[in-house]
C-alpha cells in the first residue's frame, strides 16, 4: 500500500499526545506515509514546510489551537486535503462545529482499533485522489478549449490568404482522427493529432498569396519556397509548451517513409506515427478537392494514387486505414 501511495500521498496526524502519535506511527508505518505534529500551530506548520499532505488526522480537545480551529484553517488554505478527525471527546456540540467548519469527512473516536482507521485512511486518500483528478481534469478542459480557439485563429488566418484551400486543414483534421481512431490509437494521442492537423499548414503564411493561389504550375523556385513551410510552422510551435507534438508532427508531414520526402529525408520509423496518419488524410484531402492548377481527381483516382504511395512512400497499414475512410464516404466533396 505504501508504494502505491507515491510520496505526495502523505497523511498527518495532529495531537497533544504524544504517546497517542507514536502508536499511530508504530501501527500505521508499514502501511502509509505518516507524519506527525503535535498540536494545532505545529500542524499548520507542518502543512506549509512539508505538505502537501493528502489527509489530516486531527483531534478536538488541543491547547492553544483547539481541532475545531485548526480543521477550519486547514479547509481554508488546502481544501484538496481530506480532514478527518480522531478524538476520545465526541460531545454533540463540538462535532456539530467540526463538521460544519472543517467539512470533515469522517469523524473517528478513540480508542479506534488499527482495522477501522486503516479503512478510513484508505477512504480518506481514495477521496484525495478523485478530487485531485477533478481539478486536473477542469484545469486541462480549460486548456484545451484556450488552445483550440487559439489554433483556429492560426487556421483562419492562413485560409485569409488561400481561398483555394479554405477548410483544407480542418478536413484533414477529420480524415485524420477517423484514421487514428481506426488504428486504435489512445484518445490523448489522437487529440495532439487532431491540433496538428488543424494547423499542419501554418507555415505557409511564409509563402507569398501570389504563389499560393498561382494558377498554372509553379516554377522550381516557387516549389523550393512552399516546401520550406513545415519548417516554418516547426518554428511557429516548437517553443509553445504542449503535452502533444504538435511541432514535430507538422515538421513531418510531408516526409516520406522511404526517405523521398521533405524538408529532412526521413525513412520509416524516423517518423512519428501521427505524422504518418497526417502525411496520408493529407493526400486524401489534396486528391479530393480543387486546387488553382487543376480539378478535383475524384475518389478512384484517389484511391489509386493512395495505392501506389504505399509502395513504398506511404505507411501501408495507414493508407489502408484511409483506404476504408474512403469507402465509408467523406462529407464536403464533389466527387465523393
Amino acid at each position: 500500500m505504501l508504494k502505491e501511495q507515491g510520496l505526495q500521498e502523505k497523511i498527518l496526524f495532529v495531537d497533544d499526545d504524544t504517546s497517542v502519535l507514536d502508536g499511530i506511527r508504530r501501527a500505521l508505518r508499514n502501511s502509509f506515509s505518516i507524519e506527525t505534529a503535535l498540536g494545532g500551530e505545529a500542524g499548520l506548520e507542518a502543512l506549509a514546510d512539508r505538505g502537501p499532505f493528502a489527509v489530516v488526522v486531527s483531534d478536538l480537545k488541543m491547547p492553544k489551537m483547539d481541532g475545531v480551529e485548526f480543521l477550519s484553517r486547514v479547509r481554508e488554505h488546502y481544501p484538496d486535503t481530506v480532514r478527518m478527525v480522531l478524538t476520545g471527546y465526541a460531545e454533540l456540540e463540538l462535532a456539530v462545529n467540526a463538521v460544519n467548519k472543517g467539512h470533515i469527512f469522517r469523524f473517528l473516536t478513540k480508542p479506534c482499533d488499527k482495522d477501522c482507521l486503516g479503512t478510513a485512511l484508505q477512504s480518506g486518500l481514495d477521496q484525495f485522489r478523485m478530487l485531485r483528478s477533478s481539478r486536473e481534469l477542469e484545469v486541462m478542459k480549460r486548456i484545451k478549449q484556450g488552445l483550440e480557439g487559439t489554433l483556429l485563429a492560426f487556421t483562419h488566418l492562413l485560409e485569409s490568404r488561400d481561398p483555394y484551400t479554405a477548410g483544407h486543414m480542418h478536413r484533414v483534421a477529420k480524415i485524420a482522427i477517423r484514421i487514428a481512431t481506426k488504428l486504435g490509437l489512445e484518445e490523448n494521442t489522437i487529440q495532439g493529432l487532431y491540433y496538428a492537423a488543424l494547423v499542419h499548414d501554418i507555415g505557409k503564411v511564409a509563402v507569398p498569396a501570389g504563389i499560393l493561389n498561382k494558377p498554372g504550375q509553379l516554377g522550381e523556385a516557387e516549389h523550393a519556397l512552399i516546401r520550406t513551410h513545415p519548417e516554418v510552422g516547426w518554428e511557429v510551435f516548437s517553443n509553445i509548451d504542449m503535452p502533444w507534438p504538435v511541432a514535430r508532427i507538422i515538421l513531418e508531414h510531408h516526409e516520406r517513409i522511404d526517405g523521398t520526402g521533405y524538408p529532412h529525408g526521413l525513412k520509416g520509423d524516423e517518423m512519428l506515427l501521427e505524422s504518418k496518419i497526417l502525411a496520408v488524410a493529407d493526400v486524401i484531402d489534396a486528391s479530393m478537392s480543387h486546387r488553382p492548377y487543376r480539378q478535383a481527381l475524384g475518389k478512384q483516382r484517389t484511391i489509386d494514387i493512395l495505392k501506389t504511395e504505399w509502395n513504398g512512400r506511404l505507411d501501408r497499414q495507414v493508407v489502408e486505414k484511409g483506404l476504408e475512410v474512403l469507402e465509408e464516404g467523406l462529407e464536403g466533396y464533389e466527387s465523393s
